[in-house]
């Protein structure tokens, strides 16, 4: 029987991250981690109370749910490396790969396991404080109760949705990638506040809590961003004129092609 119900080989951003919200729904000492930089471990020991592993096959070994957060380039050699660990177990495991751009067929051959249960998951860095997007996909050896316990366990790093497989690269594009988009666009809206007068700190304040609060209102809304702009821009007002000159300057079309070359790229990862 498995020691932990979780363990993570990498705990890098993305996988501290995820370490921290579940240790705060879950008992810490039912999370092992390994990472191959001892301060990252050492560090969530310090914050979570989570065990440390004596390496990666301690966890293929001991966890029942095993978060692999590796780059992609190294998830063959890693999971090479696992395949006789794993196959040592007579008892139930769940891979879960946070890799973009690699199959759940890939890793499946990588492995090299008939009928090893794998799940997908595209969290994203906003999970660090509790306000993530996560994406997943399973194969067809994950069980209902399997999976529901893998997606309850990310809900302590925010919102939580199963997409089809063909669709995750899509989705990870712009839930993965996204965050860097909106930092982009807060630190122009933030320049520009400070090219108009105003101080730094306010500037990025203002632009930080104007694009969290859009952000809600469309959720909570539920209309249609196209509506609740046209709700701010008054006749012959100052923010059509903005509108205007981000129009002019092809905003939309920029950022509908950057989210489509961050999936080029990401389907290139698996390649």
């Amino acid at each position: 029987m498995a020691r932990y119900q979780f363990g993570f080989i990498g705990c890098g951003n993305m996988g501290g991250a995820l370490v921290r919200a579940i240790s705060s729904q879950i008992p810490a000492e039912n999370i092992l981690i390994a990472d191959r930089i001892a301060g990252n471990t050492e560090q969530l020991k310090a914050q979570c109370g989570v065990c440390i592993a004596a390496d990666a096959a301690q966890v293929a070994q001991e966890a029942q749910y095993i978060f692999l957060g590796v780059k992609p380039q190294g998830m063959r050699a890693l999971l090479a490396e696992l395949s006789e660990t794993l196959k040592s177990r007579h008892d139930r495991y769940i891979l879960i790969s946070m890799v973009a751009g690699i199959t759940l067929n890939s890793l499946q051959e990588m492995v090299n396991l008939p009928d090893t249960a794998i799940i997908r998951i595209l969290p994203n860095t906003p999970a660090a404080v509790g306000k993530g997007m996560t994406l997943y996909c399973c194969n067809p050896y994950v069980t209902n109760e399997e999976e529901h316990a893998v997606a309850q366990a990310l809900m302590a790093a925010g919102k939580v949705d199963r997409l089809e497989e063909n669709l995750i690269d899509a989705g990870c594009a712009i839930s993965g990638c996204g965050p860097a988009f909106v930092y982009l666009f807060m630190e122009a809206l933030a320049d520009g506040g400070v090219a108009a007068g105003l101080p730094r700190q306010k500037a990025l304040m203002y632009a930080a809590q104007t694009v969290m609060g859009a952000a809600e209102t469309l959720m909570q809304s539920g209309k249609h961003p196209g509506e609740l702009k046209d709700a701010v821009c008054s006749p012959g007002g100052s923010t059509i004129q903005g509108v205007i000159a981000l129009e002019n300057g092809a905003f939309r079309s920029d950022v509908i092609e950057a989210v489509l070359a961050a999936y080029d790229k990401t389907r290139d990862l698996g390649k």
